[in-house]
């Protein structure tokens, strides 16, 4: 597997700790609809709100932040994906969107969760 995959795995991972000591209860990692996917799917502390997570790891923040990189693309494969699985799931409740960033490897790693981080387009 490739350096930036394992990098990318290792990130989710973090992430899914991080959501989950803030109580949040994990559904789905890395669900998959054809080519598109969702990083994270989650319940909120409350179980109210079904938190889509992307999660956007990278080394450093040289170039970038990481949550940069969810473009208007990414968004609407995001709000594709999400439409299927609150489908699929039949979920009734309320949907909100997340971004966790990690930047670091290794044993150090900096979080950073930006909670209702954008609202899609609806389908």
């Amino acid at each position: 597997m490739a350096s930036h995959n394992d990098l990318g795995h290792w990130g989710e991972r973090l992430a899914e700790e991080y959501l989950t000591k803030k109580g949040y209860s994990i559904c789905h990692r890395n669900w998959k609809m054809g080519h598109r996917d969702l990083d994270l799917t989650a319940l909120s502390p409350d179980g109210d709100v079904l938190v889509i997570v992307e999660v956007k790891t990278r080394r450093d923040t040289e170039y970038t932040q990481p949550e940069e990189a969810v473009d208007w693309r990414k968004i609407r494969n995001l709000a594709a994906a999400a439409n299927a699985y609150i489908q699929r799931y039949q979920v009734n409740c309320d949907v909100r969107f997340d971004i966790i960033s990690v930047v670091g490897s290794g044993q150090e790693a900096q979080i950073e969760h930006i909670e209702d981080a954008f609202s899609p387009p609806m389908y």
